[in-house]
């Protein structure tokens, strides 16, 4: 595949007003769902960051429960390219959370009490609240709760998650000294810790010491992404929109910043990333804790065929990005 200088930028532009507003809408449906069992906002839709639609809210309810609403995903992070994606919504309690300590540390050096449990799981509290407002366009998953979309509103997949408090760092005893994500428990019984906040505001954050390439230039692969899928390269569909995100996050800001044209610009982020790919199990997610890849297996996945195949090679020889003319 081939793509020229124009198709770079027109793939590289951002969310339109348009769309931004339905983003805002998506939330506003979750929230108004939450309205119906009793929760009440204790803040107005905004937005955490100024630079993305980054929208979120807090609620409260009647039996003390106590959520913060946000958006999470390609959206919220300003990477999206394709309209008809989900719009991803992180329902998470707050008045609960999951501790992780260091060793020989426990709840009692901090305080803490253990929370009373409740008949029905927070996920299951969320499920009955959009059904009520949604009705059969309402699908439980494994680990969130589909709301489908119509003429009127898009896909959305609303997250029921528990706040995570990492304390293995702290040394004071302090409970407000520490990394905080969210934990999805899942309906088969696994358990997953993410940091959305943190992404969104490192995301930024190097967009800015960027010259606002970094996301640019994500969304130009993605965008390649989603027609080599659609033409049918088998490695493109085993290609995440977030591991994609995650690896270019890894790219230092002065290769950005090297060009102003787009295409020198991509071909050097794929040029460091081919000669770094026996250093990628260093390469950490763009919310800068955890690892992208754990082992050898993973390394391999991402650098399979596209980068070994005989287009490659020919590129290589003719001085050629393989992506670019």
């Amino acid at each position: 595949m081939i793509f020229t200088e124009e198709q770079l930028r027109k793939y590289a532009k951002p969310l339109s007003e348009t769309e931004e507003n339905q983003c805002k809408n998506a939330i506003r449906m979750v929230v108004d769902a939450l309205k119906i069992i009793g929760f009440n906002e204790r803040t107005a839709i905004r937005k955490m960051y100024s630079e993305t639609p980054s929208f979120e809210v807090m609620m409260k309810s009647n039996d003390d429960y106590e959520v913060k609403i946000f958006l999470q995903g390609s959206y919220a992070n300003n990477t999206n390219v394709r309209q008809h994606s989900d719009v991803d919504i992180a329902v998470v309690q707050i008045d609960q959370f999951r501790p992780k300590y260091r060793v020989g540390v426990s709840k009692t050096n901090y305080g803490f009490i253990s929370a009373i449990s409740k008949s029905k799981t927070f996920k299951d509290i969320v499920q009955s609240a959009l059904e009520n407002k949604f009705g059969d366009d309402v699908e439980r998953k494994n680990k969130s709760i589909k709301i489908h979309g119509n003429s009127y509103r898009k896909d959305a997949d609303s997250v029921p998650a528990l706040r995570y408090r990492d304390y293995s760092y702290d040394y004071r005893f302090d409970p407000e000294n520490y990394v905080g994500g969210i934990l999805i428990k899942a309906d088969d019984g696994t358990e997953v810790i993410n940091y959305p906040e943190q992404h969104i505001k490192n995301g930024i954050d190097k967009n800015k010491r960027t010259n606002l390439y970094f996301k640019k230039m994500v969304r130009i692969a993605k965008e390649m992404r989603y027609q080599m899928q659609d033409e049918g390269y088998e490695f493109a569909q085993k290609a995440s929109s977030f591991g994609i995100e995650c690896l270019i996050y890894n790219v230092p800001d002065e290769i950005f910043t090297k060009y102003d044209c787009y295409k020198y610009i991509f071909d050097g982020i794929v040029e460091f990333l081919y000669d770094n790919k026996h250093s990628i199990n260093s390469f950490v997610e763009v919310n800068g804790i955890k690892k992208l890849c754990h082992d050898s297996d993973d390394r391999e996945k991402i650098y399979t065929t596209k980068y070994s195949s005989r287009h490659r090679i020919q590129c290589e020889q003719n001085g050629q990005n393989p992506f670019i003319i």
